[in-house]
């Protein structure tokens, strides 16, 4: 049983049965391979490289932080029952790293990425920006770590899971091709990027963007008045059309950015809703990470400037 977990969550979740669970190592015969994730991001990578053979139970939906998720009681229950639980990783579950980092059953996706890859926040060597869905080519090695999490788990659905793997990721490289061509289509003075807080770094480096976030990387300190004027300046210099604002972030922050802005006489509007650290509605284009990342890439390469 993960009586680790357990442990680590007394204060939030108060008794639960310590009983040992017998889930072990799967052996499912008729039985789906039950995965729970983090973040909806993460879902979407588990039933696109499981299919048929798992059932995939999500913590947080569409617009929940994860940076501020704290877990309940029911979601230690989920988690208890799993046979495999995968989740962001890189202290992007920033009140659940304990938790998850003390199941043997848990497995963080980007383990995958070579740390040369990583992003680091000025001042932080030892926590790099979490954020690297943002790059495609990044968010195929979370399908690669996905593909060996679940036929570790499941080994009878090895041949499935490379075969699901193999067709997403060449998915993910025509998505990548697409947005590299969205961007490019942005007057070079405009490819900036404003946002609620500081999460498209690695879309930054990959496609050829300069960003800057209202808040930092996570979304836990609020923004100062001293920021949000620099950053209004700089908007009215660069004669920047817009700022977006972020599904699961509250807008008060890029509000407080334009009316700065149009102070300064330069007239800053909302380009648009991205969605950063969630994916949209189940069952909507956006609810996917394929449609996600699409969403964005088209509302930014519109309000930048590029033509219809």
């Amino acid at each position: 049983m993960l009586v680790a977990l357990l442990t680590a969550c007394q204060s939030v979740q108060g008794r639960l049965p310590t009983t040992p669970a017998t889930l072990g190592p799967a052996t499912l015969k008729d039985e789906k391979l039950r995965i729970t994730t983090t973040t909806n991001m993460v879902a979407d990578l588990a039933r696109e490289i499981g299919r048929e053979r798992v059932e995939v139970r999500g913590l947080m939906g569409p617009g929940v932080d994860p940076h501020l998720y704290k877990a309940s009681a029911r979601d230690v229950r989920t988690l208890q029952n799993a046979h495999l639980i995968l989740y962001g990783g890189l202290h992007l579950e920033g009140k659940m790293v304990e938790l998850l980092e003390k199941s043997s059953r848990a497995v963080a996706v980007t383990q995958g990425i070579p740390r040369a890859k990583l992003l680091y926040p000025e001042g932080s060597d030892d926590l790099p920006d979490p954020h690297v869905w943002f790059d495609v080519t990044l968010w195929k090695h979370a399908a690669e770590t996905t593909r060996d999490a679940l036929s570790a788990a499941d080994p009878a659905g090895k041949e499935g899971y490379a075969q699901n793997a193999a067709a997403y990721l060449a998915r993910l490289d025509a998505l990548d091709a697409e947005v590299k061509a969205l961007m490019e289509r942005i007057p070079s003075r405009q490819r900036v990027l404003v946002t609620a807080h500081d999460a498209f770094n690695y879309f930054s480096r990959r496609y050829g963007m300069e960003v800057r976030g209202v808040q930092g990387i996570s979304t836990a300190a609020e923004a100062g008045m001293q920021n949000i004027q620099m950053l209004a300046r700089f908007v009215a210099e660069r004669e920047l059309p817009a700022i977006f604002v972020e599904s699961s972030v509250p807008q008060r922050t890029v509000d407080a950015v334009i009316a700065a802005a149009r102070a300064r006489g330069h007239p800053l509007r909302v380009g648009g809703e991205l969605f950063s650290d969630a994916l949209g509605t189940a069952g909507t284009p956006e609810g996917t990470y394929i449609g996600m990342i699409r969403h964005n890439a088209q509302v930014i390469s519109r309000a930048l400037g590029s033509a219809p």
